[in-house]
C-alpha cells in the first residue's frame, strides 16, 4: 500500500528534508496575517505609551492585551495545526506527530 501524502504540510523544497511548510488556505493565511497585524500595532502602542512616559499600569494593561492577542493567534495556529498537519500525519501512521505535538505544547505551557 502506497503512503498517504499530507496536502497540507511537507518538506521544504530545496532544503535537508528537516523543515516542513504548511500550505495553508487563501483565507486562513489572510486571517492570521490580520491578527498579527493587529498584534504589531499594539506593540508599537506600548513603545509609544513608553516613549511619552505613560503611567506604569496604563503601559502593563497594553501589554496584557498585546498578550492575550498573542496567545489567542497560537491557539488559532495550534488548532489549525492539530485539524490539519497531526490529523493526516496520525491517519498516514507517523504517531511521531504525538511527540512532537507534545513538546509544541510544552514550549506554548512555559
Amino acid at each position: 500500500m502506497e503512503e498517504e501524502k499530507c496536502c497540507c504540510c511537507a518538506p521544504a523544497e530545496g532544503g535537508d528534508g528537516t523543515e516542513r511548510t504548511k500550505e495553508r488556505t487563501p483565507e486562513e493565511y489572510k486571517a492570521l496575517c490580520n491578527r498579527l497585524s493587529r498584534i504589531e500595532g499594539q506593540i508599537r502602542g506600548l513603545r509609544g505609551m513608553l516613549d511619552r512616559g505613560a503611567y506604569c499600569p496604563d503601559i502593563l494593561a497594553q501589554a496584557a492585551a498585546a498578550n492575550a492577542a498573542l496567545n489567542a493567534f497560537s491557539r488559532e495556529l495550534l488548532s489549525q495545526h492539530i485539524r490539519s498537519c497531526v490529523v493526516n500525519d496520525v491517519r498516514a501512521g507517523k504517531d511521531e506527530v504525538i511527540d512532537e505535538l507534545l513538546g509544541t505544547l510544552q514550549k506554548m505551557m512555559k
